[in-house]
């Protein structure tokens, strides 16, 4: 379940109950806006591990289904 939901080891996830269901959610990174020569980007605050080729692959099929 962990790999499903790409939950890292000790990572936060946000605990609501709703109805009697409890509902985990991974916290999303913190992310700032910044203006570069290249164009605007978001920026993790904090270093996040670089996604695997197989991670990336997994988002964009989930993206285009």
């Amino acid at each position: 379940m962990r790999e499903r939901l790409r939950l890292l080891d000790g990572g936060p996830v946000e605990i609501i109950e709703r109805g009697g269901v409890i509902e985990l959610t991974p916290v999303a990174a913190e992310v700032e806006v910044r203006n570069t020569p290249e164009g605007t980007v978001v920026v993790a605050v904090q270093p996040l591990p670089a996604l695997t080729d197989a991670e990336v692959r997994a988002t964009i099929d989930d993206v285009r289904r």
